[in-house]
């Protein structure tokens, strides 16, 4: 019966259109401008990713008995504020929670989640040198690639447009390292 509702299912047009297939890039750019306002709206802040991570790692911290309150980065009154709130109250909390779920439920609903193998020991050090330094890149700048290049650019900011030609920069240095290096 399971069977027959799932071969069903994935004969379904509307399933392999909304679901299965990938989405033109319009669409997605479009949708990112609705969230955007729609955050800026609600929160009054401009959409941000990054920021979130210092949070989650100052409520670890201060779980396990740290304190941050005479850290630059959590001194000001608007980041106690954040902190004091806690985890679950935390709007950016909840937004990358969504996006961490909603990119997994999209990835389970398409058929498209798999573990793969290690390749080699050089697949595991640039996956590692890569995210570390994309995270610590992104707390140099203030911002991720959503906070300081989107927001930054659809608030009018100048910082947006420098952090994006940096962006185009890094990626083309990061590709040809990639290539050179690690494959």
């Amino acid at each position: 019966m399971l069977k027959k509702f799932s071969d069903a299912v994935a004969k379904n047009d509307y399933y392999k259109m909304w679901l299965k297939d990938a989405w033109p890039y319009i669409t997605g750019a479009l949708l990112l401008s609705v969230f955007q306002i729609v955050t800026l709206a609600v929160t009054g802040n401009p959409w941000g990713v990054s920021g979130v991570f210092a949070n989650w790692g100052a409520w670890v911290y201060e779980a396990v008995g740290g304190s941050v309150d005479k850290w630059q980065y959590f001194a000001s009154e608007g980041a106690q504020r954040v902190l004091d709130r806690g985890f679950l109250q935390d709007p950016g909390t909840m937004r990358n929670l969504g996006l961490i779920m909603g990119a997994l439920f999209a990835t389970l609903i398409a058929s498209g989640f798999k573990f793969k193998k290690i390749k080699s020991g050089k697949q595991v050090a640039a996956a590692i040198l890569g995210g570390t330094m994309m995270g610590y890149g992104a707390r140099l700048a203030l911002g991720c690639n959503i906070g300081a290049f989107y927001s930054g650019i659809s608030t009018l900011s100048v910082s947006g447009w420098v952090f994006g030609l940096f962006l185009f920069i890094g990626a083309i240095f990061g590709s040809k390292l990639l290539v050179k290096v690690f494959m």
